[in-house]
């Protein structure tokens, strides 16, 4: 027997709301412990960076190795070639991110001055063609904003690839951390939700 999809959406719905009810304390915690984690990260910033350079260094060597033990006795497979070529340079990038901290830092803060440029230009732009709709200047604002941000840290370079990493890091900690305690909190005080 089939049951509506209405009936059938009510009831995920529903084992969500009580999922999340019935742990909410540790969701709780969690929250609070990514937000410690989100002001430390923005405390020591530079550390925070390393770290994170570290991080996706191991990250990469180890997907490699793993990639590559998964080839072994597959040469007969499509893109053997191509699959062991990604393997061994996940893991020669890993290297050279471990090998070099601070060249890393400077690679991915020039990638992040870019993409903060295009994204401010294309939300300006975006901004100019929706015109005449209801509170188009907070996308040109923004879009201004991610030009503005981009031009002071190309301006700051050297200093800023040593900071920018940790400084990100703790701001989407803190904020993912913050959504997650007022959650498990709103859900732990709220009286419970039927739907109609």
């Amino acid at each position: 027997m089939a049951i509506p999809v209405d009936a059938a959406a009510a009831a995920l719905r529903e084992a969500m709301r009580e999922t999340v009810k019935r742990y909410s304390l540790w969701y709780l915690i969690q929250g609070v412990l990514l937000v410690i984690a989100g002001v430390l990260a923005i405390v020591s910033p530079v550390i925070a960076s390393v770290a994170v350079v570290f991080l996706l260094g191991w990250i990469l060597i180890v997907s490699g190795a793993l990639q590559a033990i998964g080839l072994i006795g597959a040469s007969h497979v499509p893109h053997f070639w191509l699959q062991l070529i990604s393997a061994v340079l996940a893991a020669l990038i890993g290297v050279l991110l471990l090998r070099s901290p601070e060249s890393s830092l400077l690679v991915m803060t020039m990638l992040l001055i870019v993409y903060f440029m295009v994204e401010g230009l294309a939300k300006v732009i975006f901004a100019l063609t929706i015109r005449p709709f209801p509170n188009w200047g907070w996308v040109l604002a923004s879009g201004f904003l991610g030009i503005v941000l981009s031009s002071l840290l190309w301006t700051n370079m050297p200093l800023s690839a040593e900071w920018l990493l940790g400084f990100m890091l703790g701001l989407l900690l803190i904020s993912e951390g913050a959504a997650l305690a007022y959650l498990a909190w709103r859900v732990r005080t709220a009286p419970p939700v039927t739907d109609n």
